[in-house]
């Protein structure tokens, strides 16, 4: 099966989480907190940081397997921004490793222009009418 010609590569690598240590070691150590500023970002303010972080260790703490939550904003980002991949990649790259998924996910997120550590409505105050996040800037490569 070919993919969708509107479909854009993620702006990082799926197991480049150890090219950002803090990103990595957060959503490695706290992953509640990597994945509720994602969710934030990604469900456009619907739910803060904190709510989203919070059902995730409650998810967590029930089940053992939080990526049954995360991976549904891993394929509600790659829609918004057309990024390669499936609904059925999302989970499995969740279930095998939630750390390189969510640090993906959140360079991803910061490579197109947010501050994660401010929240979607700082986000839209601080660019007027935030509505998408601007084009993704390529990272350098050595």
């Amino acid at each position: 099966m070919s993919k969708p010609q509107d479909e854009t590569p993620w702006s990082v690598e799926f197991c480049g989480c150890l090219s950002d240590i803090k990103t990595c070691c957060t959503a490695f150590w706290c992953p509640c907190i990597t994945f509720g500023q994602i969710a934030e970002i990604a469900g456009k303010g619907s739910s803060s940081c904190g709510v989203s972080g919070a059902l995730y260790l409650l998810i967590w703490c029930i089940t053992g397997c939080p990526c049954l939550y995360s991976c549904f904003y891993r394929t509600r980002l790659r829609k918004q921004y057309n990024l390669e991949g499936g609904g059925c990649g999302d989970c499995i790259r969740h279930f095998l490793c939630e750390t390189c998924a969510l640090t993906q996910e959140y360079r991803e997120l910061k490579n197109r222009g947010f501050d994660m550590s401010i929240g979607w409505h700082a986000n839209v105050e601080k660019n007027q009418g935030l509505t998408m996040a601007p084009p993704v800037q390529k990272e350098m490569n050595r």
